[in-house]
């Protein structure tokens, strides 16, 4: 996420700012992140509802869609003052430094838990080919289609956490996604016709 800066002298400039991801120390996700909020942090936890039999009733509780994570966007100026937060374990990161979440992998995710589709936990996924949807309150998000049972799901991976998220989605309203961006464009039009007649692999889950 960009943000404009202005220097001394009235000139400004963009600096990127970037999501990263916090691992917490276990149940402490809602901890961490109201007191990161209290600090002036933004911070993005996504959460989803579930039923939970609770002793002799069932309870619908709000979790962690990824437990033990939380996003932070930037921040790192205050490493301190973040990595001091009770409750907070450790930063992400890669080859010693904090790693990037990429944007739109963020995004996604938000969507996806503000749509009004039923969202769980999914093991994490790699595989398969990609798939767009092409309608709906999930427009041209892209994931991995899976088929458990008689249904499909969409399942979303942050790439950097090896986590992924699933909702329930109608097959008739994916289209497949081609390679590499480049790709893509150089081939559209070539491409339009043979797309729609390439079946879609999709990859069987077992729970």
């Amino acid at each position: 996420m960009p943000i404009e800066e202005t220097g001394a002298e009235g000139t400004s400039s963009v600096v990127k700012v970037s999501w990263h991801a916090l691992y917490t120390r276990h149940q402490h996700e809602r901890l961490v992140a109201h007191a990161l909020t209290g600090k002036g942090f933004d911070i993005f936890l996504p959460q989803y509802r579930t039923v939970h039999r609770w002793k002799d009733r069932w309870k619908e509780l709000e979790l962690p869609l990824f437990p033990n994570y939380v996003f932070v966007l930037g921040g790192l100026d205050r490493m301190l003052n973040i990595l001091t937060t009770p409750g907070v374990h450790s930063m992400v990161s890669w080859g010693g430094r904090p790693a990037d979440i990429p944007q739109h992998e963020i995004e996604a995710v938000r969507r996806l838990i503000e749509s009004p589709l039923r969202v769980q936990k999914h093991p994490f996924i790699k595989c398969g080919d990609r798939v767009r949807i092409k309608s709906g309150p999930l427009e041209g998000i892209e994931g991995i289609l899976v088929r458990s049972k008689s249904a499909y799901r969409l399942v979303l991976s942050v790439e950097m956490l090896a986590r992924s998220a699933a909702v329930e989605v109608d097959v008739n309203m994916v289209e497949r996604v081609g390679g590499a961006e480049a790709f893509r464009k150089d081939r559209l039009k070539a491409d339009t016709a043979s797309q729609s007649s390439q079946p879609i692999r999709i990859p069987e889950f077992q729970p």
